[in-house]
């Protein structure tokens, strides 16, 4: 990892990118791919405020679902076998909604798959991630933080905490939900309040999961639980690293073992409830919890035994219109934030990445190496790139949590008819696991 040193000429670099989480250091890493075979390696710098544990805003304690699409994507990056050993599969899906009849099963055996996607811990995920920053050739500058952006015609100078400078062609703002570079930039989102808060938390039962994740819609709104690697096999790979990286699938398999053995399994729970609610259960004693959710959810996955510590957010959908500026692009959580009942962010994210590295590529190949990469066609090109997509995922998002979240008797009548539907017409199927798989 590169170290700032305090210098009063900014340095010039290609591309700057702020924020060094799962989007951003994806893309930095994606980058450094595609410099490696150019005459003229592109420079690339990252600037990334905290270092990656639990305490990270990007790389905290949750779990995300990466969809099959992502893996894909991923893997092409070449990023997804260094991760996969973390991972853990889902192989199936069971959507419910409580206190009616509507229900159906996602799964990936029919799909010729053997995952619909795979679940990580971000803060594991972003050790590794940095770690292969550090052998690449981005420079890193971790901790530091933006200070001041000044835009110029040519490019923007970011000043940092440290001292030093940087003049970028292109600005790349990777830096979440609260972006730092939006506000220097003076740009704005447009947000919803889903009057919703998210409890997040690691939650234990009395039954192996055996690869199957849930999404419960309730009253309060839905509750999902994403199954996880059991502490032991996280604590194994950390000791024998070397076995790990002969045959991750095999640490799985004795993962499944071990469950099956202990008769317990560990889920990630995201329980959208009223805010009043969702403070009361995130301070109530373990027991009164774990009383709670069971009553939510039900037994489908067994006996909720123990919880971790909860921690809490409120739910909005934020977004920018146009996730553009001058020599600037907005990526992942800078762009906008979703509601979680689809599991859909990161994986929206990603296909951000993907979208400007293509963009990138093309203009590179076009030109022979001699491109402006902030130019106002790329940045518009990007924008085209995205804008379907993304604006096709947003309104899904924004449908799904109120048609779900809604007790109105026609939309109820509706989404349980629809769920049964998708139980009885498998061909249905297909579509509704392409894209929640993340393919186009």
């Amino acid at each position: 990892m590169t170290t700032a040193h305090n210098s009063t000429q900014a340095q010039a670099v290609d591309i700057a990118i702020v924020g060094g989480a799962m989007a951003g250091a994806t893309l930095a890493l994606g980058l450094a791919q595609l410099s490696a075979t150019l005459a003229r390696p592109l420079r690339i710098a990252l600037i990334e405020a905290h270092v990656a544990d639990n305490k990270h805003p990007g790389f905290d304690a949750r779990s995300i679902a990466i969809a099959h699409g992502s893996i894909f994507e991923l893997s092409r990056l070449g990023i997804w076998p260094k991760l996969k050993h973390l991972g853990t599969p889902i192989e199936n899906i069971h959507v419910s909604d409580r206190g009616h009849f509507g229900m159906t099963e996602l799964n990936a055996q029919p799909l010729g798959l053997d995952a619909l996607g795979q679940v990580v811990e971000l803060a594991k995920v972003g050790s590794v991630l940095l770690d292969e920053l550090a052998k690449s050739s981005v420079q890193v500058y971790c901790p530091a933080k933006v200070t001041d952006i000044q835009a110029q015609q040519d490019g923007h100078v970011l000043s940092l905490d440290d001292g030093s400078q940087l003049h970028c062609k292109l600005l790349v703002a990777a830096d979440g939900a609260h972006s730092v570079v939006r506000q220097y930039l003076g740009q704005t989102t447009e947000q919803v309040d889903f009057q919703q808060t998210a409890i997040v938390a690691n939650v234990t039962t009395n039954q192996p999961h055996q690869h199957w994740a849930y999404e419960r819609f309730t009253q309060t709104g839905p509750l999902a639980l994403l199954p996880m690697q059991n502490m032991a096999t996280s604590a194994m790979q950390a000791k024998e690293p070397s076995a790990q990286l002969k045959d991750p699938s095999t640490q799985l398999k004795q993962s499944s073992a071990q469950l099956t053995a202990k008769g317990q399994s560990r889920y990630s729970l995201v329980w959208a409830l009223p805010p009043a609610q969702a403070d009361d259960l995130k301070n109530a004693d373990k027991s009164e919890f774990l009383a709670a959710l069971q009553l939510a959810f039900g037994h489908r996955a067994g006996r909720f035994v123990d919880v971790g510590q909860r921690v809490s957010y409120p739910l909005t959908l934020s977004y920018m219109p146009r996730p553009i500026y001058h020599r600037c692009v907005f990526a992942g959580n800078a762009a906008q934030t979703l509601h979680p009942i689809a599991g859909q962010g990161f994986n929206l994210g990603l296909r951000d990445v993907v979208g400007l590295l293509d963009v990138i590529e093309q203009a590179i190949a076009q030109t022979h190496g001699e491109v402006d990469l902030g130019s106002s066609d790329i940045v518009h090109q990007y924008l085209a790139a995205r804008q379907q997509d993304r604006d096709s995922t947003l309104r899904n998002i924004e449908f799904l949590v109120r048609g779900f979240s809604n007790q109105y008797w026609p939309l109820v009548a509706g989404r349980n008819i629809g769920l049964r539907l998708l139980s009885w017409l498998p061909p249905l199927k297909r579509p509704v696991a392409q894209t929640a798989m993340g393919w186009r």
